[in-house]
């Protein structure tokens, strides 16, 4: 059997999710389809409306065999550590033949994203010097890393979106994991909302998050999915005060473990965290060095307690997987192959409980839930 895995989020699952799927599984030919699937929490420091298992089964009706679940530490982490865990994972699998992703760029050709990797795991001088040069001369980490990548010869158009940004650290990852994964980029068809988007396209979860109030994401989403969304608590404002309390209760030197909060920007938020919300800490740290999207996420790993040194540790060890839904007919085939005995058993079982504590939080921000499923029970669909 061959399997083709897909790094996801489906926060919520929409209809470019399942034309995603639907391609992956004609340009790889494989026989199965695998979502390493983010849990409660996203790699932009949000919370999720709708339950993990539910996303999941959303994921298997509209046409994935397996869904399994990207530890915390991974999921709320900077692209290349979101990269590095989906990665470590997939290739524990045998049967993983190559990863699918959606891609913003005109090309779907998976060498481009890998001449990229090469470029970018192996820093010389002139990228770092450039770089810090970009930094240094006001210009955002973002425009900086792709200057510096331009520099050393590469193809600026791949780090224009962060789509592209992910299938590039996918690239790195598998690289530098050895692993016999090719990559197969499916071409975004839309990303706005309503007149924003393009004919024919897709509204992005973003769009959709954006516009939950509106009887318009009807039509941009599956009916189960669009069901579950909406019957879903809101409880991004609870997840987002809780957050903001903690930051002014936790001890700065764990807050200095999360990735990210660096060259003492653990002091600037300590001292925004009396008397300030969420959003205007976000709005006060950011900066064209630290975008708002790595301020959330720091917060978000910091009230989860999930520092860097963990996921790195977790990085070097295999982790047994958590399998969050599979298709009922294909559950004796597939179930085998998701079996992984961990190399480190003292870190694996610290990796599933941090995962488990903070879907366990996520259950507390929801109620009222729509699913009951404390013992975070696998399902079949």
């Amino acid at each position: 059997m061959e399997i083709c895995a897909i790094i996801c989020e489906f926060n919520p699952f929409h209809n470019g999710h399942a034309y995603l799927l639907r391609r992956a599984r004609e340009l790889s030919g494989c026989d199965a389809v695998l979502c390493v699937m983010s849990g409660s929490f996203t790699q932009r420091g949000e919370i999720c409306r709708t339950d993990k298992f539910l996303r999941a089964k959303h994921a298997i009706l509209c046409g994935a065999d397996a869904v399994v679940e990207l530890p915390a530490h991974f999921a709320v982490a900077p692209a290349e550590i979101f990269a590095k865990g989906a990665v470590s994972i997939i290739s524990s699998i045998p049967q993983v033949k190559c990863v699918a992703f959606g891609c913003e760029s005109s090309c779907e050709d998976g060498g481009k994203f890998e001449s990229a990797a090469k470029i970018l795991t192996n820093e010389s001088a002139l990228f770092k010097a450039t770089l810090e040069k970009h930094l240094d001369g006001g210009e955002s980490y973002i425009k900086s890393y792709g200057a510096a990548f331009g520099a050393c010869g590469g193809n600026g158009e791949l780090l224009s979106s962060p789509n592209n940004v992910l299938g590039v650290e996918y690239a790195k990852a598998i690289l530098s994991a050895g692993a016999d994964i090719k990559l197969v980029p499916v071409k975004r068809v839309g990303a706005g909302f309503n007149d924003e988007r393009l004919a024919g396209g897709y509204s992005s979860a973003s769009g959709i998050r954006a516009n939950a109030d509106t009887p318009q994401i009807k039509s941009e989403m599956p009916e189960c999915s669009y069901d579950d969304f909406i019957k879903s608590a809101d409880n991004g404002e609870r997840f987002r005060r809780l957050a903001a309390d903690w930051l002014y209760l936790c001890d700065k030197e764990n807050l200095k473990r999360v990735y990210g909060c660096t060259e003492g920007l653990e002091n600037r938020l300590k001292s925004l965290a009396f008397g300030h919300s969420f959003e205007e800490i976000t709005e006060l740290a950011c900066s064209k060095r630290y975008s708002k999207a790595r301020i959330r996420r720091i917060l978000t790993a910091n009230l989860l307690g999930l520092y860097a040194d963990q996921a790195q540790e977790f990085l070097q060890s295999k982790l047994p997987i958590k399998v969050l839904a599979v298709k009922k007919e294909r559950a004796d085939e597939l179930l085998p192959l998701l079996t992984v005995t961990p190399e480190n058993t003292e870190s694996a079982q610290m990796c599933a409980e941090l995962s488990s504590k903070a879907y366990g939080l996520w259950r507390y921000l929801s109620t009222p839930l729509i699913l009951d499923n404390p013992n975070e029970k696998m399902i079949l669909v």
